[in-house]
């Protein structure tokens, strides 16, 4: 039914005769959107102090100067240049809006509009789920978010989940991945062991959450329970319209959900899963936003804990209402014993999780062998489809300098995405196909470039000073200082084979130990 559909792009390449369909699509893809919405859940709000959080003029001021420029304008209209232009003599007035709307809990209607363009998923659209929903929303509303987020994160406690590693200072999808991999490699350095990994994937993670449900979670975080009231009548009551080029679907009310777009939802869903966490000390649950992951350290073949984990976070989710796709959730199994038996699948709702030999987790191919050759040639192979851009470039006369720029944002990023994760364990083949690409970029650039191995060791050295300076870091504890003697050191990790002693924390602690 679907077949044929045109992206989003195609509307903006050239004009093209409408049809019923794309008059259509905006109102289907509204109600599609809108599908999670729950009317049955209640939305009273109940008597509570006025909230102590206010702004001064600077603060906005400063908050509307820090606004991107080229970023599109919401449903109102106003442009983002307009308020950097026009910071200083705007930030009285809003100052005084914003006051108003925290001191009544409530947010105006026009702040609270959206306008969605669907981005598609894939080349090929099939359905109305290859759309991805993208919330337009008014910039000022944005920048008023923005200082509401800075003051809930100050609020929250140092020990808020420290296995969700998306929204945080000083955590990336690096340290997402350095700990289900050391997580991993430490259990499987002991005898009969294997580790199951679980990659959920829930559909439309934002658009299920029941703001009912996520104020209360807020109040037991300690948030001011008017200050939760205002986030309340935020993410309810919000009219929506969805544009396909020049068309608009009819305005839905939506009251479950937050905008995929907002500055606020991205923090709203990690705190509203935040008491999704493993119950058994064999287990862990890693997240980075709504990419949620299962690791289960299984010993002498007992999986009785890590099922039991398995139904536990799909009873979690039918209680927040937050939708497994059983369809493109996988796991993955690491077994390297000798005498491997037949490991029985896991079951979600009745249907059978595909096993899977491979996996691309936050943006880095794993294998069940824990090996980076696929994921090597992946990313070699899309460095070297820019390599063409760049010999294209310098065709056209451009500067050696801006020739470097070009290479460090576009292939060298390539190159070293996660690289402290998975560069330490390496083939000598996979670092030669690796460092060919960076000396064909050299021989373009005309100038020195660095080797990765250098990036490599800078960067592990980089983030294991960072890790040991923040206490809350959940790996901060890898890093044991030895006694005053010997300062500067720290304890090395006992690892019995190359794999883990190959490790971004022992290569670290390596790195540390000989800078001192």
């Amino acid at each position: 039914m679907w077949q044929g559909l045109q992206s989003i792009t195609d509307y903006r390449k050239k004009p093209s005769p409408v049809t019923d369909q794309d008059v259509l699509l905006p109102g289907r893809l509204n109600n599609f959107f809108a599908r999670f919405e729950d009317n049955t859940v209640p939305l009273t709000r109940p008597a509570t102090k006025t909230c102590g959080l206010s702004f001064t003029a600077a603060e906005v001021s400063k908050t509307f100067k820090r606004v991107n420029p080229r970023k599109a304008a919401g449903p109102d209209g106003i442009p983002s240049r307009a308020l950097r232009a026009c910071a200083d003599q705007l930030a009285g007035v809003f100052t005084d809006i914003f006051y108003q709307s925290l001191y009544q809990s409530a947010v105006p209607t026009c702040f609270k509009r959206a306008t969605i363009v669907p981005v598609p998923k894939k080349a090929k659209v099939t359905e109305l789920n290859d759309y991805r929903p993208v919330a337009l929303t008014s910039v000022i509303m944005k920048c008023f978010e923005r200082l509401v987020k800075d003051h809930i994160t100050s609020t929250l406690p140092d020990t808020l989940d420290p296995l969700q590693f998306a929204y945080r200072p000083n955590r990336s999808t690096d340290d997402a991945i350095s700990t289900t991999l050391h997580t991993a490699l430490t259990h499987l350095d002991k005898r009969n062991t294997y580790v199951r990994m679980l990659f959920i994937d829930y559909s439309s993670a934002f658009n299920t959450i029941v703001p009912s449900k996520l104020v209360i979670k807020l109040e037991t975080l300690g948030l001011d329970p008017a200050l939760c009231n205002w986030v309340l009548d935020f993410l309810t009551g919000r009219p929506q319209v969805v544009r396909v080029g020049n068309n608009i679907s009819s305005p839905l009310i939506l009251n479950t959900g937050a905008p995929q777009g907002c500055v606020l939802s991205p923090l709203l869903y990690s705190l509203f899963t935040h008491d999704c966490v493993a119950t058994h000390a064999s287990n862990s649950i890693i997240k980075f936003a709504d990419d949620t992951t299962v690791v289960g350290l299984i010993t002498n073949n007992d999986e009785t804990a890590y099922r039991e984990e398995v139904r536990a976070l799909g009873v979690w989710c039918q209680e927040n209402n937050l939708t497994l796709n059983v369809n493109k959730t996988k796991e993955m199994i690491v077994d390297f014993r000798k005498q491997q038996r037949e490991h029985p699948p896991i079951h979600i709702d009745g249907t059978v999780v595909e096993r899977v030999a491979s996996f691309k987790f936050l943006g880095i191919h794993i294998t069940d062998k824990l090996n980076w050759s696929t994921h090597t040639d992946s990313i070699v192979k899309k460095a070297q489809q820019r390599l063409f851009n760049l010999r294209r470039l310098k065709k056209f006369g451009l500067s050696p300098k801006a020739l470097t720029n070009f290479y460090r944002c576009t292939i060298e990023s390539i190159l070293a995405g996660c690289i402290t994760a998975w560069y330490g364990n390496c083939t000598a083949l996979n670092r030669k196909a690796l460092q060919r690409v960076v000396r064909s970029a050299q021989r373009i650039t005309g100038g020195k470039l660095p080797a990765l191995q250098d990036t490599y060791t800078t960067r592990c050295h980089r983030k294991a000073i960072k890790i040991i300076k923040d206490i809350n870091h959940p790996s901060h504890c890898l890093f044991t200082p030895l006694s005053s003697r010997r300062r500067g050191q720290y304890r090395c990790i006992k690892a019995g084979t190359e794999r883990l002693k190959n490790s971004f924390y022992l290569k670290a602690i390596r790195l540390l130990n000989s800078h001192h």
